[in-house]
C-alpha cells in the first residue's frame, strides 16, 4: 500500500493585494500587534508549517497618488517575526526580503538572528523587487535588468549560505566583493528555510538550484501536475533529490454549510473584493489612462491602451510593457464580449485566483487530491478577512484532514526544516550551484 503524502499548510498574513476585504466589519488592523497574535496563535493552534508575512517596500501610485484603496504602511518583516517567535514554539515564520536593495552580511546576519531566537524557525521569501519605484526609496534609484536580478539573487543566496555556514567566506563577483567570518555560530536548523515564487525559466531554474520552497499560481489540477513534474526533474542537475523542493500554490477558501450556500458567499466576497472603483482602478493600470468617466458596470472602453513610456501606475509587477498591455487589453475585451461582462464583472473575473469553495468536507477532499495527485506538496492559504481568517479553517478543515490520515495532529520536528521534510542543508550543494544558468 503507497503511503499517503502529508499536506503542508502555509498561511499568507495578507497585506497589499486584491483578494483582502478591509472593508467588512469584521476586518481589523494590519498593523497592530493583535491582529499578528490572533493570526499566528490561530495557524499554531492548526498545526501549519509556518505563517508567511510579505513585504512592501513603497506604496503604490495611481495617477500620481497614493493608490488609495491599498493597505498603507507595514512594520518591518523582521520586527515582527522576531516578536512572534516569542509567543510561539513550533510553527515557521517565513519574511518577504529582496535581493535587490540589501546586502549579504547584514540581512543573513539578521536572518540568522531570528533563527536562534525561534529556536530553528526562520525562513526568507527570497524576492528582486519589481522596479525603479521602489528603489527610488534607497540609496540607489536604478534598477537592474530582469536577468540580471535573477543573477544577483543567485550570488546573494549563495553569500548568506556562505555566513551561515560560520566558516570564513570570500566573495568576489559583479555584484558583490566581501570577506568576513559570521559572529553567530552553529544555527539550529543549519540554515533558514529558502522560500521562491517564480514562474518563468528563471525562476524555476533559480528555485531548483536554491530554494526549500516555492510558491506556484497554479490553479488547475492539470496545471498543477505540469508545473510540479518541470521543477522537480531539475532538481537532479545541482544534485538535490525530489523531496529537497516543495511545491507550494497560493489559494483562497470559501466555507459554507452546503456547496449553493458556499458559491453564494464567494460571489459575495468577490464584490467585496473588487469594489466599482476598484475595478475602474484596476482597468487603468492596463489601459494607462484616465478611465474614472466609464461606468463599472457598463462596457469596457473601445480606446486602445495608451502605450507610452509615462506610466499611470506605479509599483506593479504585472503589464508593464507595450506589447502586454496591448495584448492584455485584446485577451480582455474578447472575454467581455463573449461572455457579456461589464468592467468590474471582467475584474471579478481576471483577478480570481486558486479558490477551494464548498463545505468542509469537500475542501478538504480537494486539498488532499491536489497533494496526492502531485499538483502540489500543499498550500499556502490567505484569508480573505484579517486576523480572524483562519478561524473556522481551523476548526472545521484541519480535523477532516487529520481524520483522513494526511495531515500532522501534532509538530514531530523541532524546527520549520524538520516539519516541512525537508533534508539538511547540504555542504556540497554551494559547490554544484555554479551550475545554475544565467541569461
Amino acid at each position: 500500500m503507497t503511503k499517503k503524502k502529508q499536506v503542508i499548510l502555509g498561511a499568507q498574513f495578507p497585506g497589499v493585494n486584491n483578494f483582502t476585504v478591509w472593508s467588512d466589519p469584521a476586518a481589523g488592523s494590519q498593523i497592530e500587534f493583535s491582529s499578528f497574535r490572533h493570526f499566528v496563535e490561530t495557524v499554531e493552534q492548526g498545526k501549519f508549517d509556518f505563517m508567511f508575512l510579505a513585504e512592501g517596500l513603497r506604496i503604490r501610485e495611481q495617477k500620481g497618488r497614493f493608490y488609495e484603496l491599498d493597505v498603507a504602511g507595514r512594520p518591518n518583516t523582521l520586527a515582527i517575526l522576531t516578536a512572534l517567535a516569542a509567543i510561539t514554539e513550533h510553527v515557521g515564520l517565513i519574511g518577504t526580503l529582496t535581493t535587490t536593495f540589501n546586502e549579504p552580511y547584514a540581512l543573513a546576519r539578521q536572518l540568522a538572528t531570528l533563527d536562534i531566537l525561534s529556536a530553528g524557525r526562520a525562513g526568507w521569501n527570497v524576492v528582486t523587487s519589481p522596479d525603479a519605484f521602489t528603489g527610488a526609496n534607497f540609496r540607489r534609484g536604478d534598477h537592474l535588468p530582469y536577468e540580471e536580478r535573477y543573477e544577483r539573487a543567485r550570488g546573494f543566496v549563495d553569500a548568506a549560505q556562505s555566513i551561515w555556514s560560520g566558516r570564513e567566506f570570500s566573495i568576489r563577483s559583479r555584484y558583490f566583493d566581501i570577506d568576513g567570518r559570521s559572529d553567530l555560530g552553529p544555527l539550529p536548523q543549519g540554515a533558514p528555510v529558502i522560500a521562491q515564487a517564480g514562474d518563468s525559466d528563471q525562476g524555476r531554474e533559480f528555485a531548483a538550484s536554491h530554494a526549500d520552497l516555492i510558491y506556484s499560481r497554479h490553479g488547475s489540477l492539470e496545471a498543477g501536475q505540469a508545473f510540479y513534474q518541470d521543477v522537480k526533474k531539475r532538481l537532479a542537475k545541482y544534485g538535490r533529490s525530489p523531496d529537497a523542493l516543495k511545491i507550494l500554490p497560493g489559494a483562497n477558501f470559501v466555507i459554507g454549510d452546503t456547496q449553493a450556500d458556499a458559491d453564494e458567499k464567494l460571489k459575495a466576497i468577490r464584490r467585496q473584493q473588487v469594489s466599482p472603483k476598484g475595478a475602474i482602478a484596476f482597468l487603468e493600470q492596463v489601459w494607462n489612462k484616465d478611465l474614472s468617466s466609464y461606468d463599472p458596470e457598463g462596457p469596457l472602453p473601445e480606446v486602445e491602451p495608451d502605450v507610452s513610456a509615462e506610466r499611470l501606475s506605479h509599483g506593479r509587477t504585472t503589464n508593464k510593457d507595450t506589447k502586454g498591455r496591448l495584448e492584455t487589453a485584446r485577451q480582455w475585451r474578447e472575454i467581455a464580449e463573449r461572455d457579456r461582462l461589464s468592467i468590474r464583472e471582467l475584474a471579478i473575473r481576471v483577478t480570481g485566483r486558486k479558490q477551494f469553495v464548498g463545505t468542509p468536507e469537500s475542501i478538504a477532499d480537494e486539498i488532499n487530491r491536489y497533494v496526492q495527485a502531485d499538483a502540489a506538496d500543499g498550500f499556502v492559504f490567505a484569508p480573505h478577512l484579517t486576523p480572524g481568517g483562519f478561524d473556522e479553517f481551523v476548526e472545521k478543515i484541519v480535523p477532516l484532514l487529520q481524520e483522513r490520515g494526511v495531515y500532522r495532529r501534532e509538530y514531530v520536528g523541532a524546527t520549520l526544516r524538520a516539519n516541512l521534510g525537508l533534508p539538511e542543508p547540504l555542504e556540497d550543494r554551494r559547490a554544484l550551484r555554479h551550475l545554475s544558468p544565467t541569461a
